[in-house]
């Protein structure tokens, strides 16, 4: 192993981690909103808070913001180095969305974030499992299951694929990691108070507003 290939590794793995540390939530919510989204909500610097906190149209910008902060790293990893490399900067990804090294440790739950590493990884799989995703959501109108679903999933979808053996590693990972950001999820789901999502076509519906830690982040 060279040391310049050593130092390309470390700067892609720092390149990383420090892209998912930017938090598109709590930034652009400063600029356009005069707020902080963790201050509002559930608190959650996330794209699920985001979409409560700033409305839908910040809401899209912050999920798409987070989902390049998967991809771009993961992408340049791929065409750079090597497979192995390439899952250490996309777990860096969610490692640094989840305990941001610009919030104090805080963060999201990595949701979005690790679907775009999974993307830049494994494009045909996770179309699958986005698509899977947004039926599960649109039924069920609660996030957290088509989240905790998908990040199930996501391994197994590798080992079907045949991914290498690192990208099937890196997707264990990156769903403990998810899995575990969404511990109090698990108790809400089982005590059938987990908040549902309000479509703009169940406005007329009596649903109490949605509120809560969020699933997507």
């Amino acid at each position: 192993m060279s040391t310049s290939f050593l130092l390309e590794a470390i700067g892609l793995v720092v390149f990383g981690y420090v892209a998912g540390s930017v938090s598109p939530s709590v930034f652009l919510g400063r600029l356009f909103r005069g707020l902080d989204v963790r201050h509002r909500g559930s608190g959650n610097a996330g794209t699920t808070n985001a979409f409560r906190v700033l409305g839908s149209r910040l809401g899209l910008a912050v999920l798409f913001a987070d989902l390049l902060k998967g991809i771009i790293p993961v992408v340049l990893a791929r065409y750079l180095s090597t497979p192995l490399v390439t899952v250490l900067v996309a777990f860096a990804c969610v490692t640094g969305h989840n305990y941001s090294v610009f919030l104090r440790g805080r963060g999201g739950k990595g949701v979005a974030t690790g679907a775009g590493a999974a993307i830049g990884m494994m494009p045909i799989p996770m179309a699958i499992l986005i698509g899977l995703y947004l039926l599960l959501l649109f039924g069920s109108r609660v996030v957290s299951i088509a989240s905790i679903t998908c990040t199930i999933l996501l391994p197994v979808m590798a080992v079907v694929f045949r991914q290498p053996l690192p990208y099937v590693v890196v997707c264990c990972l990156m769903s403990i990691v998810v899995l575990w950001a969404h511990r109090g999820n698990f108790g809400r789901l089982w005590r059938h108070d987990e908040p549902r999502v309000v479509f703009p076509w169940n406005k007329r519906r009596s649903d109490p507003p949605d509120s809560g830690d969020p699933a997507v982040s």
